[in-house]
């Protein structure tokens, strides 16, 4: 297991919504319809941008107002980080759009499936 890897699985550990233009409209628009978010890990040297295939079926996002920038949502989902598999799972709160979050070392088989 790589370093970063190892480190960001003892969280959990700060972050904040990433991506090219974070937004709380990207961010609503990435959750509701692409299916895909960036969160940045910001404890690490330099942050560390992770780019997310949700989970929609583990996510929680009933409580998000995102027109109000109020509530908060649970996302999860994997990812390949410095050649491990994981799962990210994090929460952020829209008023803020900063949150928590970790990793979790899966197979293969979970990865894709």
């Amino acid at each position: 297991m790589d370093d970063l890897t190892r480190r960001l699985a003892d969280g959990p550990h700060p972050l904040t919504v990433g991506g090219p233009q974070p937004s709380l409209e990207d961010l609503r628009r990435r959750v509701e319809e692409i299916g895909y978010v960036f969160v940045k890990f910001t404890g690490t040297q330099g942050g560390t941008d992770l780019g997310v295939r949700l989970d929609r079926d583990a996510s929680q996002v009933g409580s998000a107002d995102f027109g109000a920038g109020t509530g908060s949502i649970h996302v999860e989902g994997t990812l390949y980080l410095n050649d491990d598999p994981v799962r990210c799972i994090a929460d952020i709160d829209l008023a803020t759009m900063n949150g928590t979050g970790h990793v979790v070392l899966v197979t293969e088989a979970e990865l894709v499936g």
